[in-house]
């Protein structure tokens, strides 16, 4: 397979994000079809955790039996072990320390004109400022969990790479199928925790861009190099960046309740996720 032929399908792979994410405008969804869908996405994301760490924790084996059979170094072992400990927290503690950061400070008590005018403001309209930071919020949580899944792509993209310089044209093709059955499926995870916000167009377009580009520019890297550490490094984000997600999307839908139908959603796309999961483990990914 050529360099060409492998970029195109590789961003093929990737953009099929797009299919699920125009399912954030709607506005018809009641509080029970927004739980079921967040959670739905919460499974998806859950399958893509477990999936991304076992692929970390897979190299970090290989390197270890490496070691065993003084075949690789002790210290090279210890630095992939740094290495996945700490993307995992940068990307978890880390993303939590950002948000927080981030969030609008009250204003002080005393202070000049300014001061006064946001009280006012404040004062007059609470509901609506509170409303507008809640959306704010929703609509960053749905861009990092664009950037967790594009982490995690960035790696199905390296695979598809690494395949087709090899020659494993039957191998590659599935593995682009496979994945694009299985990114079509996390749009709704990136869309899903926004509950009754209706994203912009241009927002779509964006966390499309930030889930799915990375596909398409994994698949040029992959063809190009290879690397354990560089995969490693981006198996560890990704794991640690889903994680604070989950947690995130999780204490923002318990306040609508149907907890037993949140349970099930989360069982369903958990599901969803192996069984697309699997035609890529079928063509021998």
């Amino acid at each position: 397979m050529s360099f060409a032929q492998t970029i195109v399908l590789g961003a093929l792979a990737g953009f099929t994000i797009f299919l699920g994410l125009p399912v954030g405008r709607l506005q018809l969804l009641g509080s029970k079809a927004r739980v079921a869908l967040a959670m739905f996405a919460v499974g998806v994301l859950a399958f893509i955790f477990v999936d991304v760490m076992s692929n970390g924790l897979t190299i970090v084996d290989d390197a270890l039996h490496a070691f065993k059979n003084d075949r690789q170094s002790l210290s090279y072992v210890i630095w992939l072990v740094v290495l996945l400990a700490a993307g995992f927290a940068a990307c978890s503690a880390g993303l939590a320390m950002i948000e927080r950061w981030m969030r609008p400070a009250k204003p002080p008590i005393a202070g000049g004109a300014e001061t006064v005018a946001i009280r006012g403001t404040a004062e007059s309209d609470p509901l609506g400022i509170e409303l507008d930071a809640a959306r704010r919020r929703a609509l960053r949580v749905g861009l990092t969990i664009a950037a967790a899944i594009g982490v995690h792509n960035f790696a199905e993209g390296l695979a598809i790479g690494v395949s087709a310089r090899a020659g494993a044209i039957s191998l590659a093709t599935v593995l682009i199928i496979g994945f694009a059955l299985h990114n079509a499926t996390e749009g709704f995870g990136i869309v899903g925790p926004l509950g009754d916000v209706k994203p912009s167009w241009r927002w779509i377009g964006l966390a499309g861009l930030i889930g799915g580009g990375p596909t398409f520019l994994g698949s040029i890297v992959g063809y190009a190099v290879t690397s354990d550490p560089l995969e490693l490094a981006f198996y560890a984000v990704a794991g640690g960046a889903i994680l604070y997600v989950i947690g995130e999307v999780w204490n923002g839908m318990r306040r609508y309740g149907h907890r037993e139908l949140g349970l099930l959603m989360v069982s369903a796309g958990f599901i969803v996720g192996v069984l697309t999961d699997l035609i890529v483990t079928y063509g021998g990914g």
